[in-house]
Formats: C-alpha cells, sequence, structure tokens
C-alpha cells in the first residue's frame, strides 16, 4: 500500500469512529457569567439532586437591603458559591432580595423545588430589619438545632459577636436544607467551614441513606 492509500485509508477510519469521551472539553460551571453576571452549572443532575461529579445541588439567597437597591455589591453570597462551587457543588445563580419576612421567605420557596441545599446570607443579626430566621422557621417542618449552634460556636472562636446570630437550620417538609448564615464575607467563609463536611451527608440522610 503506497502513502497516498494509507492516508486515505487512516482518513476512512477517523470519519467512521466515533469520538473519544475523553477528547471533548466540557465547560465548567465558572466558564462564563450570563448577561446578569451570574455563573450557570452546566453540569447534569437528576431529579434527586445527584450529580455526575457527585456534588449537591445548592441556591444562595442574600438578604441585603442596600444589595438589593444597587448600593453596594454583594460579596457574601459570591464567595459562598465560590466555595460551594470549588467543593464541587453545583450553585444556581445568586439571588439578592431586600430584607423582610416576605421578601426572604419568597426566594426560599422559590429555590426549594430545584435546590438540595438553600444557603440565605444575611438578616440574621438583631437589627430592625433582620428577619431572616422568622423568613426561614414557618418553612421549615424539622428544625437542625445542633447545626445552627455548631455555627454559632464555630464563628464565635472568631469574633465574640457570632453569638448574636439568631439563624437557625433545618429540613423543609420536600427535603431542602435550609441554614441561615451571617450577612458577611467572613461569616460565610467561617459558617462553610463547618457546613461543607456535611453537605452531602446530610443530603444522603434526607433521601433516606442508611447511617
Amino acid at each position: 500500500m503506497d502513502e497516498d492509500q494509507v492516508d486515505r485509508a487512516a482518513h476512512d477510519r477517523a470519519a467512521h469512529d466515533p469520538p473519544d469521551p475523553h477528547d471533548q472539553q466540557h465547560r465548567h460551571d465558572d466558564a462564563g457569567p450570563d448577561r446578569a453576571g451570574h455563573h450557570h452549572d452546566r453540569h447534569h443532575h437528576d431529579r434527586h439532586g445527584a450529580s455526575d461529579a457527585g456534588g449537591v445541588r445548592v441556591a444562595v439567597v442574600v438578604a441585603s437591603d442596600r444589595c438589593a437597591r444597587g448600593e453596594a455589591e454583594d460579596r457574601s453570597g459570591a464567595r459562598a458559591a465560590e466555595l460551594l462551587r470549588a467543593a464541587g457543588h453545583h450553585v444556581a445563580p445568586v439571588v439578592i432580595v431586600p430584607d423582610g419576612v416576605a421578601s426572604v421567605a419568597g426566594a426560599i420557596t422559590a429555590a426549594v423545588p430545584t435546590a438540595d441545599v438553600v444557603l440565605t446570607s444575611g438578616g440574621t443579626g438583631v437589627g430592625p430589619r433582620d428577619a431572616t430566621p422568622e423568613a426561614t422557621r414557618p418553612l421549615l417542618e424539622r428544625e437542625l438545632p445542633g447545626l445552627a449552634e455548631a455555627l454559632r460556636r464555630h464563628g464565635e472562636a472568631h469574633v465574640a459577636t457570632a453569638v448574636l446570630s439568631r439563624g437557625v437550620a433545618g429540613v423543609t417538609a420536600s427535603g431542602a436544607l435550609v441554614v441561615n448564615l451571617p450577612g458577611s464575607t467572613r461569616g460565610v467563609e467561617q459558617g462553610l467551614d463547618v457546613l461543607l463536611p456535611l453537605l452531602r451527608h446530610v443530603v444522603d440522610q434526607v433521601r433516606g441513606a442508611d447511617h
């Protein structure tokens, strides 16, 4: 067989062979923002939140009057999304709403059908507009007080005022874990120090997995 025949044979094989899946580049969920500046998760999920990478689906809700009015840039929600994605979880675009029971409860309720975990940031203190716990508690079927206390204890090791956080944690009737985190970047980082090792286990337990 001469060189031309060899080249034609190789070309024919390449045209008929199926593409190697390892040669196909998959876009990461941080590949780029959408028109609103949010990063979308492009991994496949089944109806129970499992994915091809083993992470869980997380929604992040930021409660902040100033951020909602465009007077301040959200940093805590963006940081939460960054750390969650780095841990292999799949994060929907961050939602920013004003402080208040109705706005926060509405955002959590909207997120629950497509999320295994809903994390809120902000509105957990003692200020007159801090109402995130009041918005969250009626949505929970079972509270997880130990988790909320662990978040406060860990925060207190870094800053004494962490004990003023009134955040709650629990599971909704549909099986979504909802956790209130503080509204600061540092508070979110400290909260995720506690939460990240637990997320997959809690979601599995809610689905009925063995201990």
